[in-house]
């Protein structure tokens, strides 16, 4: 089946999120627009617009009436998922990298960027408490000295996060009491993106290093190693299937008069247990920046540095890989 071609964003996706049910697709890119799409045939719904600066990170909480956005404008900014209306402005020192709903939609989590003589933070807001947003006042704020945070998502009820650094570690931080809970160093580089399992028991990486890891989300144990011979900007895992799906390829400064076969710019299909490759899938003119699959699994998205979000519907059982041995 052919993919459905998603053409709303001018610069390279920076990172696509379904919603709990899958309905809904978010992308952000490079560019201040941020876009929500039918997943079932890629109907464009509707844009939140007010950024004014490259969107790095979106999140919609868990019965998708609130959509929160991070970007480089110096803004963590929430909205009212179905009017498109701004709700809150959360302004920053830096730039926004990650950004999350805690698993009630409650509570916020946000990280700024080590720059321009500021440190990374993590915020934490409470939404219950108007005074926290009106007097941009987080109940808890977490400076991270060493290196700045490229990742975090959130972990299992929402007692903590977990966060890929620019160095190659992972921290639990309490979103209670702020500490480091659990560190980790099982990456060499910077970890470009953490993805949760649908049971949240486990949660994927991937780095520069090469390779996508798995992780137990309770105690970062590591558990597996997905290896590649070019950066890994994204990798998830499919809910129903014992797979993961890769998207990478090189740097984006690299790309210049590579063809499409060298650059390796397929999604790339790993088998969660045995960690061998079984299957790719071409389809971007560049090097695949966020992967997502959808909550049925039966579908997959992709979006790469050429502006284009992919969705891909599948049958794993069935599906025609092109590999090369």
């Amino acid at each position: 089946m052919k993919p459905i071609l998603l053409q709303g964003h001018e610069r390279s996706i920076t990172q696509i999120k379904y919603n709990r049910e899958g309905d809904l697709l978010f992308t952000v890119a490079k560019d201040p627009i941020v876009n929500v799409w039918y997943s079932v045939n890629g109907e464009r719904l509707g844009t939140y617009m007010g950024h004014s600066g490259a969107v790095w990170c979106v999140d919609a909480d868990w019965d998708t009436k609130h959509v929160l956005t991070g970007s480089a404008d110096n803004s963590c900014r929430l909205w009212d998922c179905e009017t498109g209306k701004q709700l809150a402005l959360l302004k920053t020192n830096s730039a926004v990298r990650t950004c999350g709903f805690d698993f009630g939609g409650n509570i916020i989590m946000f990280s700024t960027d080590k720059q321009m003589g500021y440190q990374c933070f993590v915020s934490f807001f409470d939404l219950r408490d108007p005074s926290q947003i009106d007097n941009n006042e987080p109940y808890m704020k977490i400076p991270c000295n060493d290196s700045k945070i490229t990742s975090a998502v959130w972990g299992p009820l929402g007692e903590c996060i977990i966060a890929g650094h620019e160095g190659g570690e992972l921290n639990q931080y309490s979103a209670k009491s702020g500490e480091v809970l659990v560190n980790v160093k099982e990456h060499s580089r910077q970890i470009n993106d953490i993805q949760l399992s649908r049971d949240m028991t486990m949660f994927v990486t991937a780095s520069k290093d090469n390779t996508a890891k798995l992780f137990d989300s309770t105690t970062l144990e590591h558990q597996k190693t997905f290896r590649t011979e070019r950066p890994v900007n994204s990798a998830a895992l499919s809910p129903n299937y014992d797979h993961v799906v890769l998207g990478g390829g090189q740097e984006a400064m690299d790309v210049t008069t590579t063809s499409t076969r060298i650059g390796k710019f397929e999604a790339r299909f790993f088998h969660l247990a045995f960690e061998e490759e079984f299957g790719r899938v071409k389809g971007h003119f560049g090097p695949i920046n966020s992967v997502a699959f959808h909550p049925d699994g039966k579908s997959y998205s992709s979006g790469g540095e050429d502006g284009y979000v992919r969705i891909h519907y599948f049958d794993p059982q069935y599906f025609e890989f092109e590999f090369e041995a």
